[in-house]
């Protein structure tokens, strides 16, 4: 059976998330404000919904799917998203997932239907990603999306999340911001945004979060570990400055943002805390950072616990 008409079921568009600005961490600089991309309110409850609806967009088009299952590794978001959209598409999905993803995550794929197929967690989630590889290579039953290497990926931030922050700032705020602050999964975001925020200003501050290696956090990449993989797509010239930071770090800013009214995951957390010391090292007055996904995802976690 074919895809079925994505427009006749009218598939979520994903866009037009809000900007909002963020509440002060203790220490910060009083004359910064962050804003952060709230990309929760997508159909998938992720911003991976943006990179997979152009992807799938770009695999019916091109007519090469022929009958195979979609397939694609994920630390869990754009799990999700492939698993809800190839349902109503009517596309086969199958999905190489760390056996360690939250409950909360895992749960949702398989409501959609999609095929899972889980790795050794001690393994990491680089594991993931060659599984994937390797079943896309060895068998005709997959089409590999790929989000690590597809072009697509980056372009959905592009021509989306990076053309609505230059208009959100411009008109809720009244300038560019100062800098992009996030962190490295796909290398989609950094990517797509930053070339994207780079035309309009070519001194924007591009910071990134580096998690530990453990605990590490979801959804980020430590980068810079021995055999670590690099993701293809991932312009590293784009790069101003990386920082460190913990687990620790990263849930506390959670918890201020949950008391501030808004529940996301624990890579929003790392990437506000980032912003506030990069800011105190250089000096800048405002920040974007993307709040990338629900904290409804983690309960299983234990991060809102105490």
């Amino acid at each position: 059976m074919g895809p079925r008409d994505k427009d006749s079921l009218r598939l979520p568009s994903p866009g037009g998330t809000p900007l909002v600005e963020l509440p002060k961490l203790p220490g910060a600089p009083s004359d910064l404000r962050v804003f952060g991309k709230l990309e929760s309110v997508h159909a998938g409850g992720s911003i991976k919904d943006r990179p997979v609806r152009r992807m799938l967009d770009a695999v019916i088009s091109s007519g090469t799917l022929g009958g195979r299952r979609i397939l694609d590794s994920s630390s869990g978001n754009a799990g999700i998203a492939y698993a809800m959209m190839g349902a109503v598409l009517g596309l086969p999905v199958t999905l190489v997932v760390p056996g360690n993803a939250s409950r909360e995550r895992l749960e949702r794929i398989r409501a959609h239907g999609a095929e899972l197929i889980l790795t050794d967690p001690m393994e990491g989630y680089d594991f993931a990603l060659n599984e994937a590889l390797r079943l896309g290579k060895e068998t005709d039953r997959y089409l590999h999306v790929d989000q690590y290497s597809n072009e697509e990926n980056w372009r959905a931030h592009y021509f989306g999340t990076g053309a609505e922050i230059v208009e959100q700032m411009t008109s809720q705020v009244g300038c560019l911001p100062d800098a992009f602050v996030c962190g490295v999964g796909t290398g989609g975001t950094l990517t797509g945004v930053g070339r994207r925020l780079r035309e309009e200003d070519p001194n924007l501050f591009l910071g990134v979060a580096i998690p530990d290696v453990f605990p590490g956090i979801e959804g980020l990449k430590p980068l810079g570990t021995e055999g670590d993989i690099v993701p293809a797509i991932l312009d590293e010239t784009l790069i101003t400055e990386r920082i460190d930071i913990g687990l620790e770090e990263a849930l506390a800013a959670c918890h201020a943002l949950a008391r501030a009214g808004l529940f996301v995951g624990p890579s929003s957390g790392a990437f506000l805390w980032a912003a506030v010391e990069f800011a105190k090292l250089h000096g800048f007055e405002t920040a974007v950072t993307p709040l990338c996904d629900t904290g409804e995802r983690y309960a299983s976690t234990g991060l809102w616990e105490g």
